[in-house]
This record gives C-alpha cells, structure tokens and sequence, in this order.
C-alpha cells in the first residue's frame, strides 16, 4: 500500500482518464495529489519537465497524458500521435527515473494489438503480427512506452507497471466531433439529429457554444449550423455513421478503468506480472477490460434508444472500419483481484445523462 500522505503527481489530470484516476485517489484518501495542466506545464518540454521534478519531487507518478483520437483523427495526423506520445513518454518516464520515483503507472491502449490478433487477446499477442494500419503510428508509442517501463524494471529495478484500457468513455469525455472516440461521438451527433429533428434549436445553439464545431457556435444563422452539422454526417432526418457497423467492440467505463488503475498502483509490483520460470521476461502489461464485446452498430442504436431519436441511421461503407474485433482477454487482471461491475447499457445512460448536465450547467453561467 502507498501512505496516504505520499505526493503523487496525475500527468493529464482533466483529461478522461486522469480525471477518473484523480478522483479515486481522492475518494480513498489520497490528499497529497500533484496536477498541473497543459497551459502550466508542456510534457513535450524536457526543459520544463525536468524542473517540475525538482521542484515537486513526486515519490509516485501516474502517466495518463497522451495525445488521443477517433479514426479520423488518426488517419489525419499520423505525425503527431507518434512524435507527441514518445516525446510526453520519454520525458516523463525519463525524469521519473532521474528522480527514483518509487512507482510509474503508464496507462497505454489495447489497439497495441495486432490489426488481426486472435480473440480475445492475451498480452502476449503483443508484435506476433502487424498493427491496424490506421492507428499504427499511436500503437508503437505506447509499445515504446510500455517496453520502457519493462526495460527500466529489468535493467535497473524499478517497479514501473503499464495497463492497457479497452475504449473508454465516461465523465469528462471529449465529444468533439472531429478528435472524439466513436461513443461520445456517436451520443453527440445523434443528440443534435433528435434535437434538428424535433426543431428544438435552442439546444441546438446551447450545444455548440459549449462545443463550437470548426470555429461555428450557437450564434451562428440556422443555415451555417445545418451546413456544418450536415458536414459530420447530422441531419433533421439522419445521422450519417462511419463504416458499416459491424465492427465489435469492448467499453469500459472510464471510472472503472480507474478503479483497476489505482487497484494496480497500490496492490500490484512488477514481480506480479510475469512468470518468473520464463527465460524471456516480457509482455509484463496489464490489460484492462470487460472481456465482452458489442458491434458499434447496436452501440448505436442503444444510443438512439436512450436519446429518444426517431430519425435513420446510414452507414456509409465508403469509410473505413478499421479492425473487426478488438476483445482483450482479462484473465491476468481478474487473477490480480479487480472484476468490472458497470455493464454498457447503464454507462450509454449515464453518459449522456453527463452530457445533458454539462450543457445545461455551462448555459446557466453565461
């Protein structure tokens, strides 16, 4: 167990998953937390890296930034999803190290995953075959980053663990229409369709002055609005999805991957995660997960059942699928003492219940 007292520094704080993994710590006492954000310290800066560990000497370090996206967003800027995550990695494992920081918990992704990896994946189906084209340059970053909190425990002794979440999504999402993740972005863009469907145009314009979509907000004319919505595939009559729908996917709620998360920092060492007979050590992540999957097509249409929208949904096929199924075997996980409890349903309805109370909220303060 950690003291109670012990500083520990959340790298990417308010973001989905550090926000998730602060709170926990927060609710099981944990006082002595150490957050800053991007505008007050830049992790791509080793400069400024490195003299926020002298001065704060955190004794444990939870690494939840990352630079993250949908599909889309991928595909678009391969560039920057390798060359941001290895640059925010290598600064601040590196520093974590410089400053014998007690324990690291790296929080990577299970689209490490070979494109065609046999189901459900165990960790050691880690680089048997290669990667999903679309979200190949953001895999080998985190495999990087994972491998260096392996390489480190090996050559030097430390006790750096890495977990890898299924897709994730609950408070805090980003619902950006562009960057987002499939589920906020699927939730976002069928709210609009019902609130265009039923005319309900002050939700509409309380909506994008909270979330502006390519520079156009709430006050824009009701033509600019229809002709950006139309743009992300939302109309008065359809909501317009990418692929054909088929694909399966794994949802874990984002506080639950925090549970596991800090259930890993407190309980679990790195001599826990491997079989110390094996000649080889590696594959020493943990996968975080459900273990259950559901196609995005019926993820879809739950969320068109919650929000109450009566118009269609039309897959375009043109658009990409990437992989068909992506199912993490959570053996290891189960076997290190955490089960998850939130099942998809209840997490689709708590999320838009979020998102329905932040717009709400945002246009009561103006």
């Amino acid at each position: 167990m950690i003291d109670l007292n012990a500083k520990i520094y959340v790298a990417g704080h308010h973001g989905l998953v550090g926000s998730a993994i602060w709170n926990n710590l927060k609710q099981r006492g944990y006082t002595n937390l150490v957050g800053r954000t991007h505008q007050e310290l830049d992790l791509m800066d080793p400069v400024a890296v490195k003299q926020f560990f002298d001065e704060e000497q955190p004794e444990y370090v939870v690494l939840a930034a990352a630079h993250v996206g949908g599909i889309m967003a991928n595909s678009l800027y391969r560039a920057d999803f390798i060359y941001n995550n290895l640059q925010i990695q290598q600064n601040v494992i590196g520093e974590s190290f410089r400053h014998q920081v007690k324990k690291l918990l790296f929080l990577g992704s299970t689209c490490i995953y070979p494109g065609n990896a046999p189901q459900p994946m165990t960790e050691d189906v880690l680089l048997t075959s290669p990667l999903e084209y679309t979200n190949e340059p953001y895999a080998i970053a985190k495999i990087a980053g994972l491998k260096m909190c392996e390489s480190f425990n090996l050559q030097y002794g430390t006790n750096y663990i890495a977990v890898m979440p299924t897709n994730l999504y609950g408070p805090n999402d980003n619902f950006h229409l562009e960057n987002s993740h499939v589920l906020p972005a699927m939730i976002r863009k069928i709210h609009l369709a019902k609130c265009l469907h039923t005319q309900d145009w002050d939700a509409v314009r309380k909506d994008l002055n909270l979330r502006p979509v390519e520079g156009v907000s709430g006050e824009a004319t009701q033509e600019d609005i229809l002709q950006i919505l139309d743009k992300y595939g939302i109309t008065p009559t359809e909501v317009r999805l990418w692929g054909t729908g088929k694909p399966m996917r794994e949802f874990l709620w984002s506080e639950e991957m925090a549970d596991a998360s800090v259930h890993v920092l407190l309980h679990v060492d790195f001599k826990d995660t491997y079989d110390p007979s094996e000649k080889n050590i590696r594959n020493c992540h943990i996968n975080v997960g459900t273990g259950k999957e559901i196609s995005i097509r019926e993820v879809a249409e739950l969320i068109v059942r919650t929000v109450g929208y009566q118009g269609q949904l039309h897959w375009d096929s043109s658009k990409p699928d990437g992989t068909l199924r992506k199912l993490t075997d959570v053996s290891k996980l189960h076997q290190l003492g955490w089960h998850h409890t939130i099942e998809i349903d209840e997490g689709v309805s708590k999320l838009y219940d979020w998102y329905l109370q932040g717009i709400c909220i945002n246009h009561q303060t103006k």
